[in-house]
């Protein structure tokens, strides 16, 4: 079975401008670039746009859909942006994980096409509810900032990560760490683990969300409810890539957490 196509956003160093492309592989997702760009393919580079780091093949498939990707000319080189954005590395460490979190929302809102036409308005007064939410808090970036309080990150004060295992297990049975504080290499490889869904985004959480607004039949939606399921450790798991199963879960949403508990209304007695 071919690889599922990878989302990417290109520019070149000659402007600003970001084009969305996507690709199986190295090879196709240059030639699309180029070809965007206007940059002969040949001797062509892809790098990371935050850093500066060289796309690989092997890289290709652990990193991010959505990431900013530079297209490098011969004799054409980028350092990264991340000294003149960030003021230190918990700042970029907030950043890596309000891309994350901003990605699941850009998912949840782009899915309003595929609601039923009479559900849509709805939905996305929803979808406005929790980016709202998301804002508010910043869009939750406190877990990967060891500086915040123990409750809310995901790391420990010297800013070491632990796998929490795949979604079917308690723990990692590797046993998997990283210290994406501690250098340029491990920021790299930490790029690579996930922020899993135990119960699946794309294959559940959303789709009954779009559901529960189509069948609501002057009941309220609990958008809460989902709002916890997409954005926090409520149903988030960090894993190493090696723990990130990708076969389906097989898990549904709490049906009875979908709606509002309607209130009982008590009879006056005269």
């Amino acid at each position: 079975m071919a690889p599922r196509p990878k989302a990417f956003k290109i520019r070149s160093l000659r402007g600003p401008q970001k084009y969305g492309v996507a690709g199986r592989s190295l090879p196709e997702l240059l030639r699309k670039g180029g070809k965007l760009l206007q940059l002969s393919v040949p001797d062509c580079r892809l790098c990371l746009y935050e850093d500066g780091t060289e796309l690989t093949e092997g890289y290709f498939h652990g990193i991010p859909d959505n990431t900013d990707l530079v297209l490098l000319a011969p004799g054409e080189t980028w350092q990264g942006c991340i000294e003149s954005r960030f003021k230190n590395k918990s700042s970029y460490m907030r950043y890596s994980c309000e891309s994350r979190i901003r990605s699941y929302m850009k998912e949840v809102s782009s899915y309003t096409s595929a609601v039923h036409p009479a559900a849509q308005a709805e939905y996305k007064r929803i979808t406005d509810f929790m980016l709202d939410k998301l804002k508010s808090v910043k869009y939750n970036g406190c877990y990967f900032d060891r500086r915040e309080e123990e409750a809310v990150r995901l790391c420990t004060t010297e800013g070491w990560f632990s796998c929490q295992g795949p979604f079917d297990r308690d723990y990692c049975l590797c046993k998997h760490s990283i210290n994406p504080y501690s250098n340029r290499e491990s920021r790299i490889l930490f790029s690579t683990w996930n922020l899993d869904h135990i119960i699946e985004k794309k294959r559940t959480i959303v789709p009954t969300l779009a559901e529960a607004v189509k069948e609501q039949d002057g009941r309220e939606v609990a958008w809460e409810y989902f709002y916890q399921l997409l954005f926090t450790l409520e149903n988030l798991k960090l894993v190493h890539i090696a723990c990130h199963k990708k076969t389906s879960h097989n898990l549904t949403c709490d049906k009875t957490k979908i709606y509002r508990k309607r209130k009982c209304m008590r009879k006056v007695s005269k």
